[in-house]
């Protein structure tokens, strides 16, 4: 036997013996991802449903309809008007009778009771006239909107079934772990359902959606018409609803979010309770402790949510809260950062009495408070910006610190700044364009109330202050610093 058919020979005896032992066949099995996945899909496909909404638009109206980012209706109405009739041209029948057309549009969802109950997002359902839910089967039922939540961005619809209906149930999102794998059923782009599978990518995702963030990361395929729909464990509970994609085309690149199951299930709880959501108010203005705020507040390390104003009306009030405390502890629950604060607080049940740890002066105090309600509030637009012309040298402008021209708070600088009478302390009155005090967007017009949480009234006391922070050897300063209008904030400036 010739030298190139004993290689031969031995080749195949090599590629046999690693067939038969294994991981040839091993390899591409694991890059599917486990074998769970047709099991958990099989299970709980019959319990997603597509969301079907109809929505009048009226073809003649000088403007686009206002429809929420993400909205299934918003790719129709952009492609629509594009080719709409001009003002005062004739209309898509060729001359201008009023026109109005019925739009249709899919998202997704899931049932979470047999009795007929659907979750969904709001945006799916925001402004329709009529809602449908589309099972598996191809069957239409005619929906009930029982109660929305725009925060979570969560809905809550109602069907009478005609026939026994599959239900899943919401399972614990607290126990996920990165890199687990989950299972995506949806309606993407209104091809029916569809399953797809990836990893839990990162959790407690903060997108700058809503002061509730709490996302669930995945790159499991998430695309236009999967909002609504359910994000499963390999256990075949629903561990998040899905509701956010990052994308420059509206297609998956593998960064989608979902709202968790702890936050869902108890948003959904109440809407099906009481058709609204009841949260916790606690009455104060937070912001971020930051390592400056940290250091001259005395808070090692830095965590928690700096009270920057309480309101006089609010439960804080009353239990001694004050404006330069900081809360690192609410109802026994951890405030590691700003943003836990109002997640805590809104999970807590109205009317609890709450033990409230916070940092003061460097020391720790406990305080009891009942919280509240919190109710609904349009925003308020503060004034920042003054008129261009600023003061000259008047005779209140009697110091210069910070690189701030500073100025006693006199009914003359009130109606110049239009600051409200509610507001005491020193006013600025121009601001050096090279100093930190620029860096930390310090404007004209704006009024510091506190140095180092202590009171100032006039330009000399902070003058004074700030002189005796110098010797002590501090490096940094805490200011309590109120815009015109009031809303306070803490900002934190080096001392030169």
């Amino acid at each position: 036997m010739g030298a190139t058919a004993i290689r031969l020979k031995t080749t195949f005896a090599l590629l046999l013996a690693a067939i038969l032992a294994g991981p040839l066949t091993a390899a591409p099995a694991q890059a599917r991802g486990p074998d769970g996945i047709a099991d958990v899909a099989e299970q709980v496909i019959d319990a997603v449903v597509n969301i079907s909404t109809k929505q009048k638009v009226d073809m003649n109206s000088g403007a686009m309809p206002q429809v929420p980012p993400g909205s299934p209706f918003e790719e129709f109405f952009e492609e629509f008007f594009k080719n709409r009739r001009g003002p005062g041209g004739p209309g898509p029948n060729g001359n201008n009778t009023p026109q109005s057309r019925r739009v249709n549009s899919l998202g997704s969802g899931f049932i979470i009771d047999a009795e007929g109950y659907v979750v969904t997002n709001n945006h799916v359902i925001a402004d329709a006239d009529e809602v449908s839910v589309i099972l598996n089967d191809g069957s239409t039922l005619k929906a009930e909107l029982i109660g929305t939540d725009k925060k979570t961005d969560l809905a809550l619809l109602k069907v009478t079934p005609t026939k026994p209906l599959k239900a899943v149930k919401f399972g614990d999102s607290e126990k996920l772990r990165l890199g687990e794998w989950v299972i995506a059923i949806g309606n993407p782009f209104s091809l029916g359902g569809t399953v797809t599978a990836g990893i839990v990518s990162a959790r407690n995702r903060d997108i700058q959606s809503g002061p509730y963030d709490n996302y669930i990361q995945t790159d499991a395929a998430i695309n236009r018409g999967n909002s609504g729909g359910p994000l499963f464990n390999l256990d075949g509970d629903v561990i998040g609803v899905n509701t956010a994609i990052i994308s420059p085309s509206g297609g998956s690149i593998g960064i989608g979010f979902a709202v968790p199951s702890k936050t869902a299930l108890a948003v959904i709880d109440q809407l099906r309770n009481f058709k609204e959501v009841r949260r916790g108010w606690l009455g104060v203005r937070i912001q971020q402790v930051t390592d400056e705020i940290a250091d001259s507040l005395n808070v090692k390390p830095a965590r928690g949510a700096l009270i920057a104003g309480v309101d006089d009306k609010g439960p804080a009030k009353p239990a001694g809260i004050e404006p330069g405390d900081v809360v690192v502890k609410l109802d026994g629950k951890d405030v590691r950062e700003m943003r836990d604060l109002p997640r805590i607080v809104a999970d807590t049940a109205v009317g609890k009495d709450v033990e409230v740890t916070i940092i003061r002066k460097g020391k720790e105090e406990t305080k009891i408070v009942k919280l509240g309600r919190l109710e609904d509030e349009k925003p308020v637009q503060a004034a920042l910006t003054p008129k261009k012309d600023q003061p000259d040298d008047e005779k209140s402008s009697v110091r210069k610190a910070l690189g701030l021209d500073l100025a006693n708070l006199n009914e003359a600088n009130r109606k110049k700044f239009k600051i409200e009478d509610k507001v005491k302390g020193v006013v600025i009155t121009a601001v050096d364009p090279n100093s930190a005090a620029a860096e930390k967007r310090l404007q004209p017009g704006m009024v510091i109330s506190e140095v180092q949480q202590q009171p100032v009234t006039n330009a000399a006391d902070l003058q004074k202050r700030i002189d005796q922070l110098k010797k002590e050897g501090k490096k940094t300063v805490v200011l309590l610093v109120q815009s015109p209008s009031g809303d306070p904030s803490f900002v934190a400036i080096g001392l030169q």
